[in-house]
Parts: C-alpha cells; sequence; structure tokens
C-alpha cells in the first residue's frame, strides 16, 4: 500500500478474496460443465478478478474485455448515459458468455451491458460480479454469481481504484473517508 492511512480498514483480505472465488469459479465450472465459456470483462477494474476467476476455472474458457464511458445527465442521479468505448474483438454469436464485474452498484451500466450483449446473438448471457452493493441498486437485474455483497462505503483493491490508485490491492478494503471525496 502505497500509504496506510489511505485505507480506514480491510473488509476483505487477500485469502478470503482467493477462497471466495475459487468457491465462485467452482460453482461456474459446475454449471457450464462440457461447454466453452466466453468471459467478457469489463476494463479497468474487472482485469484483477477476471485472471484469478478464469485461472480457477476447470472448464475451457475463452476472454474479450469492453470498455465503457459513462456521462452523468444529472449530478447525483447515477443514471447517465453509458457507451462502449473499446468493444469486442471477437462475436458472441451462439456463445454462452458470463460478463465479468468488478462491482455492480445501481445497476445502470449493468443492465445496458447485458441488453447490448443479448442483442448479439449469444447462446446465454449470465453475469458475475467480485463485488455487489444491492444497497445502492435502482435498476433490478440478475446477478448469478457475486463473491461478496458490501456495504454503501468506497472500496478499492483486487482493481477497483481511486483516481487510478489502489488496483493492485489484494484484498478489498475502505478508503477513508477523506480520500474518497
Amino acid at each position: 500500500m502505497s500509504s496506510n492511512t489511505a485505507i480506514e480498514k480491510v473488509i476483505y483480505s487477500e485469502d478470503e478474496v482467493r477462497e471466495r472465488i475459487r468457491e465462485v469459479a467452482a460453482e461456474i465450472s459446475t454449471r457450464y460443465a462440457g461447454r466453452t465459456l466466453k468471459l467478457i470483462g469489463v476494463l479497468k477494474g474487472s482485469v484483477f478478478f477476471l485472471t484469478s476467476l478464469a485461472q480457477e476455472m476447470t472448464i475451457p474458457v475463452k476472454i474479450d474485455f469492453l470498455g465503457i464511458s459513462s456521462f452523468s445527465t444529472q449530478q447525483k442521479s447515477g443514471s447517465g448515459l453509458v457507451r462502449i468505448s473499446k468493444d469486442l474483438d471477437e462475436s458472441i454469436e451462439g456463445e454462452d458468455v458470463l460478463l465479468v464485474e468488478d462491482i455492480i452498484d445501481t445497476g445502470f451500466t449493468t443492465r445496458y451491458l447485458l441488453q447490448t450483449l443479448a442483442g448479439r446473438g449469444p447462446n446465454s448471457v449470465a453475469i458475475c460480479t467480485l463485488l455487489d452493493r444491492t444497497v445502492r441498486r435502482i435498476v433490478q437485474i440478475p446477478v448469478d454469481f457475486r463473491c461478496f455483497e458490501i456495504p454503501d462505503r468506497f472500496v478499492v483493491g483486487y482493481g477497483l481504484d481511486h483516481k487510478q490508485l489502489y488496483r493492485n490491492l489484494r484484498c478489498i478494503a475502505v478508503l477513508s473517508q477523506n480520500m474518497s471525496s
């Protein structure tokens, strides 16, 4: 950690994160046994989680990434516009797809991505998230696999950042109030 004062507390240790990812990877491998699964990560936050998840799976996986940009239409509504800034490299038509998110909050972005992917003719689309902040959910979406449900606090680590910092923490931590403002 670059500064111990930036982190208020660790809510999930490195060991807890790795163990839970192992468990979720086993669930996914069981559900998709006998099939190839295409993992689609949402850049940049999902990279660490997607990598760990894929390494723990026992089924064949393909990997692709989407980049998104959000533009807030109202200052604090959380219901901004979303656009794809980096599209998939390959078609997903006829594929079993797992959208891999670092965190699901209001649900607006995930709903947009689900609708976009479903319109491209995949065999199936499911969602997997490292962190699920259901307390802030505005749009109900079907989260098929989740590692942890978290409180309404600003968290960093395992891909989640604050001003592009702290993604490389191996734990999930709450950022100090004075840092997250």
